[in-house]
């Protein structure tokens, strides 16, 4: 049996897209509870704050962190293992499912935003510059999305908190109506969360730090890598579009359907090198 068929057994045997809402589920009520004590007019003291004055706010702070880090690889697990049943859904639920990934992606990086960290800090000062090398709409795009120079985190944090959430809600929500999930078989996995939350608490980097490189969130490695070779604009928007209109376009009975797969398959295994590189090649020795 081949490598390929055991893998496709694997990800056939787990039900990721129960484990895909429980985590989400985990995600949205940890988040309610630190968004109660979360200040975006003072981020990095609020997010410190949690960790150093509010009962257990290590371990929901590391939970809302850990099971959101979740949600989002049991998502684009589920997604691969049921890309073949995808051809019976609409040409635009296809599209809607294939977004919800970016928007996931969003929720993930404007809470790496709020933070208020080294990392976050950075990692929107790296946003705005990419928004802003947009052509004719850079301007407006950085104003709805970020303005952090501007404004601070004030609409990092709506985003974060109201419209990327209506937004996936929106794009899945044909898809999440069919699923009926018993949170009690799944007591287990729940356990095992809360259990590594109380192990290892979620990272918080020192406000400012002395040094010359910071590396941003581990799902934008390959793209920090990437600015440094090319111009914004085609690392920060033109790359990452042509792989989400490559996995849209992908079907079985799509004409080109070798091409398209050769092609996520070798962007796929250059940001992986992209990220290993930055990973590896600015890590302190």
């Amino acid at each position: 049996m081949t490598i390929a068929r055991y893998t496709g057994l694997f990800l056939h045997s787990i039900k990721w897209g129960d484990l895909c809402l429980i985590s989400l589920f985990l995600s949205l009520l940890s988040g309610l509870i630190i968004g109660y004590q979360y200040d975006p007019k003072a981020p990095y003291y609020s997010t410190a704050a949690i960790d150093l004055l509010i009962p257990y706010g290590p371990f929901f702070r590391s939970l809302h962190f850990y099971s959101s880090q979740c949600f989002f690889l049991t998502a684009v697990i589920h997604f691969i293992a049921i890309f073949n049943k995808l051809n019976e859904y609409h040409h635009w639920q296809r599209i809607y499912l294939v977004l919800t990934l970016p928007v996931i992606l969003m929720l993930l990086f404007t809470g790496y935003l709020l933070r208020g960290d080294s990392t976050g800090t950075s990692a929107g000062a790296i946003a705005e510059h990419i928004m802003l090398s947009i052509p004719l709409i850079g301007s407006f795009l950085n104003d709805l999305l970020f303005s952090i120079e501007a404004h601070g985190l004030d609409r990092v944090y709506m985003h974060h908190i109201i419209s990327f959430d209506l937004l996936l809600l929106f794009l899945a929500w044909n898809h999440l109506r069919r699923y009926r999930i018993q949170p009690g078989k799944y007591i287990l996995f729940i356990a095992l969360t809360f259990f590594f939350c109380f192990l290892i608490t979620a990272p918080l980097d020192p406000e400012h730090l002395s040094v010359f490189y910071i590396t941003g969130p581990w799902f934008f490695l390959g793209l920090q890598e990437l600015l440094r070779y090319v111009h914004p604009f085609i690392a920060g928007i033109l790359a990452p579009l042509c792989f989400l209109a490559a996995v849209t376009l992908i079907t079985r009975q799509a004409p080109h359907f070798i091409a398209y797969r050769r092609f996520i398959l070798i962007w796929l295994f250059l940001y992986l090198f992209l990220s290993l590189r930055a990973l590896y090649s600015h890590s302190p020795l």
